[in-house]
């Protein structure tokens, strides 16, 4: 009689942008013999490194790291597409006897990772698509939101009005359809393929949003805006989806002639703050959750202790004997 497959074990740190995942990341994959695959939609991105706090390969202190610099700024990479990859790394890690660790902080990728979301190639209309484009022009990418704030809150909420491809895509989905991408998302079954442990890191909303203000601040000082300069010279079109980024747009603005560079860092500590509070928003929808206060910053053996039982006791490891 042939024994029951037992699924590979799957590792998962997420949280909101700044609240610290990328220290306790790299001593967590040290501890219990990771691998560790990013679980953010803009790090694929090569030569895009300051605007999307990519971790340094001095600070990846050997860890293998998966997903990141994979496609040039110009490339329109797609939730379906992390799903594919990062499946195929899971198993190729799994493979080895390492544990596949994903980290990051966008919701949709990791959890239709996490699912196995099936992503339906139906519901495309090219001429309603170039519609809704030409009415954000004319109007604003606000009064487009506003549309699809009307038809399918729940996918505005998580949608900031700037990331114009995604809704127009939701809207286009809508129009093909005539189902809400949140009705979609709900009905996709919530069983994992994997044996899952997902940890989540929250903190006090006040030192989040310092500590991206900060991260913001440094940014600039380590030359944000020459970042964006080289990519708008070496041919990287304004209609990128990397450009339409947190972090680029802003900057963007700025080179255009749009606003001052003052405003433009004023405008890129408020989206990031409000990207925060989304990325929340869509964990809080997520299934599996175990989350860690890590208020206390001066504490981080703390946190790492208490990240470290939940993953022995969920995934029934024993890191003592873990090389």
């Amino acid at each position: 009689m042939t024994q029951p497959q037992t699924k590979p074990k799957l590792l998962v740190l997420l949280g909101p942008t700044a609240s610290g995942k990328t220290k306790l990341s790299i001593e967590i994959a040290k501890r219990f013999g990771c691998e560790i695959i990013s679980g953010d939609s803009m790090q694929v991105y090569k030569r895009m490194n300051i605007g999307t706090a990519k971790i340094t390969p001095e600070e990846m202190q050997g860890i293998p790291h998966y997903m990141i610099n994979i496609h040039e700024p110009d490339y329109p990479f797609s939730a379906a597409e992390f799903q594919e990859s990062a499946s195929s790394a899971i198993r190729d890690i799994s493979s080895r006897g390492k544990l596949p660790f994903v980290v990051g902080g966008t919701g949709l990728y990791i959890e239709s990772l996490c699912y196995s979301y099936e992503f339906s190639e139906s519901g495309s209309d090219e001429a309603f698509r170039e519609e809704q484009y030409s009415f954000a022009a004319r109007n604003g990418a606000e009064a487009l939101h506003d549309i699809l704030k009307k038809a399918d809150p729940p996918t505005a909420e998580r949608l900031h009005p700037n990331d114009l491809r995604r809704v127009v895509r939701a809207l286009e989905i809508l129009h093909t359809t005539g189902i809400p991408v949140s009705e979609q998302l709900e009905g996709q079954k919530k069983v994992s393929p994997y044996e899952l442990c997902i940890v989540g890191l929250t903190m006090e909303r006040d030192l989040l949003y310092k500590r991206i203000e900060e991260r913001i601040d440094l940014m600039m000082e380590q030359g944000l805006v020459d970042e964006v300069r080289h990519l708008l010279a070496e041919g990287c079109p304004r209609s990128a989806i990397s450009l339409k980024a947190i972090g680029y747009k802003e900057i963007l603005g700025f080179l255009d002639g749009e606003y001052t560079l003052e405003r433009a860092v004023y405008l890129l500590k408020r989206n990031t703050r409000r990207f925060a509070k989304r990325q929340l928003s869509w964990f809080r929808h997520m299934n599996d959750i175990q989350w860690v206060d890590v208020t206390d910053l001066d504490n981080f053996h703390k946190h790492m202790e208490r990240i470290s039982g939940i993953i022995t006791e969920t995934l029934k490891i024993d890191d003592t004997q873990l090389t």
